[in-house]
């Protein structure tokens, strides 16, 4: 096992939320903790094609987007301006709700944004540990000792 500070979280966070996967693939070291992105045109480096199975890299496999979906529900839910937390989450309703989300912070309470990206990342990263755990690659007492230094933060 590896030390979770081996590892860059918010890549590894942004691999495991990456809803797109036509023709690429999210990549972890397991010895490591280096990610890599893998094509089917460049391979690993980008340049060399290689098929998956050849390389000795575990897959990160994104999470379900109802996820991330359910982040802007605790963010709208949890901020104490009720009239913001209605807006938000109407704006989430159907699809779309991601872009609706982002705009409705942007162009209702534009102040709210830094707190929901690191409401976001936070969480992000949180879900980056407990995939790492769930994996194999860092200890559960590393995962609730990261848990426990980085809380989530208040929201507004």
């Amino acid at each position: 096992m590896i030390d979770v500070s081996a590892v860059d979280l918010e890549e590894l966070a942004m691999a495991l939320a990456d809803q797109v996967a036509y023709g690429h693939r999210w990549l972890i070291d397991p010895d490591s903790g280096e990610i890599s992105f893998w094509t089917e045109d460049g391979g690993v480096d980008g340049e060399h094609p290689v098929d998956l199975d050849e390389v000795d890299l575990l897959a990160i496999d994104p999470l379900p987007s109802y996820v991330w979906y359910r982040d802007m529900e605790d963010f709208a839910e949890g901020i104490s301006d009720e009239r913001a937390g209605r807006r938000l989450a109407r704006a989430i309703g159907g699809k779309g709700a991601f872009r609706r989300f982002k705009d409705a912070l942007l162009e209702g309470r534009p102040e709210l944004l830094s707190a929901w990206h690191a409401f976001s990342d936070a969480r992000g990263r949180r879900r980056a540990v407990d995939w790492l755990v769930a994996n194999g690659i860092v200890s559960e007492d590393q995962g609730l000792t990261f848990r426990s230094e980085y809380p989530e933060p208040a929201l507004p």
